[in-house]
């Protein structure tokens, strides 16, 4: 049986039907069936009682599934040693996240020896151009990423949320602020490329009550943000990482105590889902999120 054969096995018997499994594997609907029946033909059984309704494993598959996952597990993570092992992956973050991030980089270094990460920076305006271009092996987003060629991984980083606003501003000496509070106030508007859905669970284009958040002068990277910020030009929602690291004269970073929590998550093309991201994944997986705030 040869290795695909197996994934696609163990797929269909996690998922137990066909065209999600198909779905996941980035195959057709045929190579699934195609697959499964020639491993029936070649060992004499059926592994999957199938009707027009439901999809179920017979004893004899359901005792080939437990045989062949612990298997295939070792072979993977065999597999990911290998890869990772000298390989340098490119891993796109927003600003200063990196330095949050050393755990996590530190455990994939000492699991897998000789790998390595080199990040690079991420803006807002366009967030999957790099991982779409191929010029970065995965990112570091916030959620939700809901695109059909994207693949979400693990949380790795929790973070509150700020405003920034100008120091002279009339939110600049509170304590913290509402989201309500953002009514009539210019955010910094990140263009076209990134998708609305994504941009606005971070600068939403209304208050929970309804009223409008206008959009405007146009930014594309965050010191652009933050030089319109301090001229007075807009003020403009960040994750709690931006007041962390940043110290700009004229720019005042005001908790927002209403907004949800961000969750930053490994993300990473579909089609390079190769064995040292994974490797990576499960690494982040294992030590959970880095809390910020």
């Amino acid at each position: 049986m040869e290795l695909r054969d197996i994934e696609i096995f163990l797929t269909l018997a996690e998922e137990l039907h066909f065209g999600r499994t198909a779905e996941r594997l980035h195959v057709s609907q045929a190579r699934v069936s195609q697959a499964i029946a020639r491993q029936e033909r070649r060992l004499g059984v059926t592994l999957f009682e199938r009707t027009s309704r439901r999809v179920a494993l017979t004893p004899v598959g359901r005792r080939l599934r437990e045989d062949l996952a612990q298997a295939y597990d070792l072979l993977q993570q065999g597999l990911a040693r290998a890869e990772a092992a000298g390989r340098t992956l490119r891993l796109g973050v927003f600003g200063h996240a990196g330095y949050e991030l050393r755990p996590l980089i530190d455990a994939f270094r000492a699991r897998h020896p000789g790998g390595d990460v080199l990040f690079s920076e991420v803006t807002g305006a366009d967030p999957f151009a790099a991982l779409r271009a191929g010029e970065a092996d995965a990112h570091v987003l916030w959620l939700p990423v809901a695109e059909p060629d994207l693949t979400v991984g693990p949380t790795v980083l929790t973070s509150g949320r700020v405003l920034a606003v100008a120091a002279g501003h009339r939110l600049a000496g509170r304590g913290s602020v509402s989201l309500e509070d953002l009514a009539g106030e210019r955010v910094a508007d990140l263009g076209p490329a990134a998708p609305e859905y994504w941009l606005e669970s971070m600068v939403p284009a209304r208050t929970p009550s309804g009223r409008r958040i206008p959009r405007g002068p146009a930014a594309r990277t965050f010191n652009e943000i933050l030089t319109l910020v301090a001229a007075g030009h807009c003020v403009h929602p960040l994750g709690e990482l931006a007041a962390r690291y940043n110290n700009p004269p004229g720019v005042v970073f005001v908790p927002i105590h209403d907004a949800p929590i961000l969750r930053f998550a490994l993300v990473w093309p579909s089609v390079t889902d190769g064995p040292a991201v994974r490797a990576l994944a499960r690494t982040a997986a294992g030590l959970g999120p880095v809390a910020i705030g």
